[in-house]
């Protein structure tokens, strides 16, 4: 099975931070080693840092299921090229402005995708279906899962239960921020 890595909880704005956020923290390592050693800046870790640091180093095609009326789909859209809004209710998605990304009426437990065409997925408040995403997901693809009030959201799993459903080939990363929980499943 994968290894799970969960991160220390952001804190809330107006709440005092950890006393030593910095020491434990991953791109602390990063920048002492690009410190010592520019030429460790490689294109593979500026990869990986555009997507420890946010969504613009998300894996295109990028399909948010579960999009209803586009709340996650607007964010989305402002930070990558192109998205693929999906949701089982097509009156939701009716809500959502075209302009904004492709709209497409889906069953996430039959994703009308071709195996591993898929850079990333994203999931906010959404069922799992593990075996379309180990489907879908290309070789070098990642799934996105927020629980946007972490476990009083009435859909959620938590990033353990995440990491169990999707099996051997993945390795997790967790946090939390404000009331939200999210995690990013990456391929290994």
């Amino acid at each position: 099975m994968g290894d799970l890595r969960e991160l220390p909880a952001v804190t809330p704005p107006g709440g005092a931070p950890p006393e030593d956020i910095g020491t434990g923290h991953p791109m602390r390592e990063v920048t002492e080693l690009v410190a010592a050693d520019q030429s460790a800046w490689t294109p593979e870790l500026a990869a990986r840092v555009a997507l420890d640091r946010g969504t613009n180093g998300l894996r295109s095609p990028v399909v948010e299921l579960g999009a209803g009326t586009g709340a996650g789909t607007r964010v989305l859209a402002e930070r990558v090229d192109h998205v693929v809004a999906g949701d089982l209710a097509g009156g939701m998605l009716g809500h959502l402005p075209a302009s904004l990304a492709d709209r497409v009426q889906l069953d996430a437990s039959s994703l009308p995708f071709a195996d591993h065409s898929v850079g990333t997925l994203v999931c906010v408040n959404m069922l799992l279906f593990a075996h379309e995403v180990r489907r879908v997901l290309a070789p070098d693809g990642e799934l996105v899962w927020v629980n946007s009030i972490g476990e009083r959201t009435p859909i959620h799993l938590a990033a353990a239960a995440v990491l169990d459903a999707l099996g051997d080939g993945f390795d997790l990363t967790t946090s939390r921020s404000g009331w939200g929980t999210w995690a990013v499943a990456r391929r290994c």
